[in-house]
């Protein structure tokens, strides 16, 4: 399945996420950028404002972890080699690779 969703009064204020299952990482962001775009053209109609952007620091959020672009991307993937093997070593393995273990079974 594939969509995209708008949150709003999370830690981020505004969060836009698109998704879809398989491969096609271009159209999912390309979604999501279309998703952004319709964001603030709306809040713009409505409130006559824009997205906070500072010349230095990129976009301004509530959240300093998402100061700069605001965006953070996840890949879900199913890895049953390893879960058969169980969670502490799916998690020592992503350890190694700097990467963050989510959704575990």
């Amino acid at each position: 399945s594939s969509g995209i969703n708008a949150e709003y009064g999370e830690e981020d204020q505004t969060r836009i996420i698109s998704m879809q299952k398989g491969g096609d990482v271009r159209e999912v962001f390309s979604r999501l950028a279309r998703g952004i775009e319709a964001v603030r053209v709306s809040v713009n109609a409505a409130s006559g404002k824009d997205f906070m952007l500072h010349e230095k620091y990129g976009y301004i959020h509530s959240c300093p972890t998402n100061l700069g672009t605001g965006m953070r991307a996840s890949v879900h993937i199913d890895l049953p080699g390893w879960t058969s093997h169980g969670i502490d070593k799916l998690k020592a393995r992503c350890e190694d690779l700097a990467l963050q273990p989510r959704g575990t079974r």
